[in-house]
């Protein structure tokens, strides 16, 4: 989501983050969360046009002030078929999240049964709007 959103401001992705701060949802970070989404948003390929690095961090350093910092103190490895899939799982259940917001449906099949609804962000968004 935060790759497509930094490549198009006219997508659903890109209006949820602008929303940020919002009083109809919140996002939830973790520290492992946190460095995955430096790397990956630092990759020469996930880079908008113009923008550096520098400026990738920036944004992501603005949107981590607005995010809740979650502790992980149980580990649900392995449930899903990606570490780094199970690393956004652990996030949710601990921080009790209702909603797990993403472009990639398939990879957080089973989710379901722990409550957590999966979407996508412009399902997202018109459910919080």
């Amino acid at each position: 989501m935060l790759v497509a959103a930094a490549h198009s401001r006219r997508g659903a992705s890109f209006a949820l983050l602008d929303a940020i701060p919002s009083a109809h949802f919140q996002i939830c970070l973790s520290v492992p969360l946190y460095t995955e989404w430096m790397a990956v948003l630092t990759r020469p390929e996930h880079l908008p046009s113009g923008a550096s690095a520098a400026d990738a961090l920036a944004a992501l350093r603005a949107l981590a002030l607005h995010a809740h910092l979650q502790q992980i103190y149980f580990l649900w490895r392995p449930f899903l078929s990606d570490a780094n899939d199970d690393m956004v799982f652990e996030l949710a259940m601990a921080a009790d999240c209702r909603y797990l917001v993403t472009h990639n449906l398939r990879d957080f099949a089973g989710v379901e049964a722990f409550g957590i609804q999966v979407l996508q962000p412009g399902d997202f968004l018109r459910l919080v709007a």
